[in-house]
């Protein structure tokens, strides 16, 4: 019976050892901690519990019968953060470099059927080589099996992806299938096609940090959420990022006390908004007042920064935020804000996260970029977005709110349960200056004067349309209110819409504007 216990402590060494003293010191030597060490990093202090830590590979292929891999490159299981009981995958990149072969994949399969079964979130740490070549099409077929699984996922559990080193080729499709994508400065990178690749095609000569780092990501393309400078910093952001998430749909978010007074009034809001029209402010400020103290969580902070997005709380339960930033392009929207503010309002809208929107936007982007970019069809997204939304919707209009970007920013007629504005606000058609040019286009260029009297113009649509009265006396907007009382009623609001159900239709699903 000894032999047994022995047998059984010398297979559990050599797995917990992974690639070896060698490897593991590369590992370290690339700034890099190892699967396991993640995991304790991540986790609560002795809460992991391994699963599938035996299985091995059954390739007998190009030498593979030969070589040993522990754990299979991956290691899986499951423990809990601040309390609450996650499941999780980390790949070992000191084990044949963390490559992706048919056990491999079938370990993180498990992982994730298991989460989807226990209604908790999941988190995949990636740092992999690619698929394992030597297993050939088995290997491309547990991607798939993967892909499949983290969509079935989706909009039943939180999936979290965690990029600490290479993701290359196929690999790089489960994280983008996952709700955010978390990257690591210098040490992450993600690509379909390798920097080799593209010189030997086109010619083109980048660096891996250049093509698919950190930065790249967070900044350009937005297939990350976040960004850490380092491996600490990055698991601190996933914590943060889990206190205002529930564990399923089936729940609600996460409630806190709160310690910030509900009836607060916010006095430096009835001046935030400049008198010029034209001259910015920072959205964030308004949020973050307005927001339980210290409670706002931006998603996205790089990407498409003509919007923000993020979660908060008011009276210390879990909302969504979205808000046009007149400090980047006039708030304007554009392709990359409605794809950005899209998907996460459909976020919200599948964990029950309610919603607020701060209006400020003088309209859609113009410009032929935009147009042949496919303005069209990526605005159409926003609005689709907006309009599915069950969860509690509230809108406040703060100053400039025209034509079609009005309506998406969750206008009354896209859904929005309640919508205020501020006196400031301006509901119209298009800005006084373009309305004035076209309106009064012929008594304009018949003037003897054209400057005075499109001035005179201007001023007189100004008095008409510029002023949310209009738009407050059609019932679009529920009331209009003062800058400082906005945190007071959007918390009643809340409140008042904390039992609302959202109509749904018999039908498999839309078809949204992809």
């Amino acid at each position: 019976m000894v032999d047994k216990y022995q047998e059984l402590a010398q297979k559990r060494k050599t797995v917990l050892e992974g690639g070896g003293e060698k490897r593991v010191a590369k590992q370290h030597e690339a700034g890099k901690f190892t699967a396991r060490e993640r995991i304790d990093m991540l986790l609560d202090e002795d809460s992991f519990v391994e699963i599938g830590a035996f299985i091995e590979h059954r390739c007998h292929d190009l030498g593979m019968e030969k070589n040993k891999v522990p754990g299979e490159g991956v290691v899986t299981g499951y423990g809990k953060i601040d309390g609450r009981t996650v499941y999780i995958f980390a790949q070992d990149f000191t084990v044949m470099g963390g490559s992706l072969g048919e056990m491999h994949a079938a370990k993180i399969c498990r992982v994730l059927d298991l989460a989807v079964a226990a209604e908790v979130p999941v988190i995949g740490i990636n740092d992999s080589g690619g698929a394992r070549i030597q297993e050939g099409i088995a290997a491309l077929n547990g991607y798939g099996e993967i892909f499949r699984r983290n969509t079935m996922a989706s909009g039943v559990i939180p999936q979290i992806a965690v990029i600490m080193g290479p993701c290359a080729g196929g690999a790089v499709y489960s994280p983008a299938l996952m709700d955010f994508v978390f990257m690591v400065e210098k040490t992450s990178q993600m690509f379909i096609t390798g920097p080799q690749v593209i010189e030997t095609v086109t010619g083109e000569r980048i660096s891996h940090e250049e093509l698919g780092g950190s930065s790249v990501h967070n900044r350009m393309s937005g297939v990350a959420h976040f960004r850490a400078g380092s491996e600490e910093e990055c698991f601190n952001q996933i914590k943060k990022l889990l206190e205002y998430l529930p564990n399923t749909y089936r729940e609600k978010p996460p409630e806190v006390e709160c310690s910030d007074p509900l009836a607060r009034v916010c006095h430096k809001l009835n001046s935030i908004i400049p008198s010029d029209p034209n001259k910015g402010y920072d959205i964030k400020e308004i949020i973050r007042d307005v927001a339980d103290e210290g409670t706002f969580f931006e998603v996205h902070e790089e990407f498409a920064t003509n919007i923000v997005t993020g979660f908060a709380r008011l009276a210390g339960k879990t909302v969504g935020v979205v808000g046009n930033q007149p400090k980047k392009l006039a708030g304007c929207l554009d392709i990359d804000s409605s794809d950005k503010a899209a998907r996460f309002i459909r976020f919200c809208d599948a964990f029950n996260i309610p919603l607020v929107t701060f209006v400020d936007t003088p309209g859609f982007l113009p410009g032929t970029q935009q147009e042949h970019g496919g303005i069209i069809r990526h605005g159409a997204k926003l609005l689709y977005a907006y309009s599915e939304a069950s969860v509690p919707k509230v809108s406040i209009i703060l100053r400039k709110a025209y034509g079609g970007a009005y309506l998406a920013m969750c206008s009354r007629s896209l859904g929005a349960d309640q919508v205020f504005a501020w006196p400031t606000a301006e509901v119209a058609v298009m800005g006084p200056e373009g309305a004035a040019n076209i309106i009064f286009r012929k008594e304009i260029k018949e003037s003897e004067n054209p400057e005075r009297t499109r001035a005179e113009k201007i001023e007189e649509y100004k008095k008409m349309f510029a002023h949310p009265y209009v738009a407050a006396a059609r019932g679009y907007v529920d009331d209009v209110i003062e800058p400082k009382e906005t945190r007071i009623m959007l918390i009643r609001c809340m409140e008042s819409l904390e039992a609302k159900r959202g109509q749904h239709f018999s039908k498999r699903h839309g078809n949204i504007p992809l």
